[in-house]
């Protein structure tokens, strides 16, 4: 299966992190994990994490203006990060973070269900 094209299925963990560099090392040391920097718009570096030569998550800096405490992200493949943001409106939740789109990467939501658990969605783009 491919994840990234595979609707429903979770695609990519990101750790927003005040000291990225710090969980860098941690990270990399504990479970072995490699990763490529990648400039973000905003100066900051995104660091993306590999198992092997497979890109599987992100390193961050917390983004601008957002709280400066560290949490993992899961993410889960859609078609469509409107259409999804709204019709989790629909069945009683709500989107934290509107549909927004990634450079390069696609178009994602931050989305919370009724009971208050905070997850994201991406509809990526795949080249073609």
């Amino acid at each position: 299966m491919d994840a990234f094209k595979t609707p429903g299925a979770f695609s990519w963990c990101e750790l927003a992190t005040p000291d990225p560099a710090k969980a860098t090392d941690f990270y990399g040391k504990l479970l072995g994990w490699t990763f490529d920097d990648m400039p973000m718009a905003h100066g900051d570096t995104y660091r993306v994490v590999k198992v092997g030569a497979e890109a599987v998550g992100g390193i961050m800096a917390p983004p601008p203006g957002g709280p400066p405490m560290a949490c993992w992200s899961c993410y889960v493949t859609v078609t469509d990060a409107d259409a999804t943001a709204r019709q989790c409106a629909e069945l009683g939740g709500k989107a934290v973070v509107p549909p927004t789109d990634i450079p390069n990467v696609g178009r994602f939501a931050v989305l919370q269900d009724p009971q208050g658990a905070v997850f994201c969605v991406i509809a990526y783009k795949m080249p073609g």
